[in-house]
């Protein structure tokens, strides 16, 4: 079956001063879904507490993971989550490791491992710690439980460009998986990494800061040095031809306006088909048998 599209218009897991532009980002890609097949996810408008977890707006967070993950409950097959931040990703790899029986490797492409946790992030943002919460360290209600974790040998990060020390050591303690930039240029590096995880599903999670800043305006946190478009949609392409996508999410697009929106959208819409390729190569192999009958 074809994705669902769930939008989670999240925003208080980023803490750049243009956090609010990610819900705005969101609600822009949105437009051009197809409204059948699409799912918008209600997010406070309030920032939330903290509440003592070390986690800012953790109270929003939680309640949008909750509203998220009844969202997702309602989706036939495979999700298509648009943030928003990072954050959106939780709830939509929860949904996905509960499909499969836990049968996942997660592809995290992003300028950031995001594997913080709460005592050593430097800005108790629960966007760079979003991937180490999927891990099951955490805030308790934000962390991922024994049943729908991932195990660190079954992550693979692409295209990190910015690692804080605890993040180095969790990479080096639990010998994650990094590839570089230039690795992510070559789909056959990428996949091959996800078949050594041993999972026959894969979730992918793209931070759209991933590619280089030529590439896309409505970045928070633009960094040098990344991907091209037109690579990372032939990755995502091969990816999606090789494995069954049990989910997958597209975060970080923060227009500075509607009009700038706009510019961008060709370049996320590309991204987007290049996911849900799969879908209509299976689609076109069944044809001829539905035509036969």
């Amino acid at each position: 079956m074809p994705a669902t599209f769930v939008v989670v218009p999240l925003w208080q897991g980023s803490v750049s001063a243009r956090a609010m532009s990610h819900a705005d980002g969101a609600i822009a890609i949105q437009g051009d879904l197809p409204s059948a097949a699409t799912i918008v996810v209600e997010v406070p408008v309030e920032a939330g507490d903290s509440l003592g977890t070390g986690v800012r707006r953790y109270s929003a967070l939680r309640r949008v993971r909750e509203r998220a993950e009844e969202a997702l409950a309602l989706v036939p097959d495979w999700a298509l989550t648009i943030g928003g931040d990072c954050s959106a990703s939780l709830a939509a790899v929860a949904h996905a490791s509960r499909r499969t029986g836990g049968d996942l490797a997660v592809l995290w492409l992003d300028a950031q491992p995001d594997l913080n946790t709460p005592e050593s992030s430097p800005s108790g943002g629960f966007g760079g710690m979003t991937l180490r919460a999927i891990a099951g360290d955490g805030a308790e209600g934000l962390a991922l439980d024994e049943t729908t974790k991932v195990a660190p040998a079954r992550l693979v990060l692409g295209g990190i460009r910015a690692i804080d020390d605890e993040e180095r050591r969790f990479i080096d303690e639990h010998d994650v998986t990094v590839l570089t930039v230039e690795d992510l240029s070559d789909p056959t590096v990428v996949v091959a990494a996800l078949e050594q995880t041993g999972a026959s599903q894969v979730f992918v999670h793209i931070d759209l800061d991933v590619l280089d800043p030529s590439a896309l305006a409505g970045l928070s946190y633009p960094m040098p040095f990344g991907i091209d478009a037109a690579a990372l949609a032939a990755l995502l392409r091969a990816v999606a031809t090789r494995f069954p996508l049990a989910g997958a999410a597209i975060a970080g697009f923060a227009p500075n306006s509607p009009e700038s929106a706009n510019d961008d959208l060709p370049t996320i819409l590309r991204l987007v088909a290049a996911l849900t390729s799969g879908d209509r190569a299976a689609r076109s192999d069944e044809a001829p048998e539905a035509d036969a009958v």
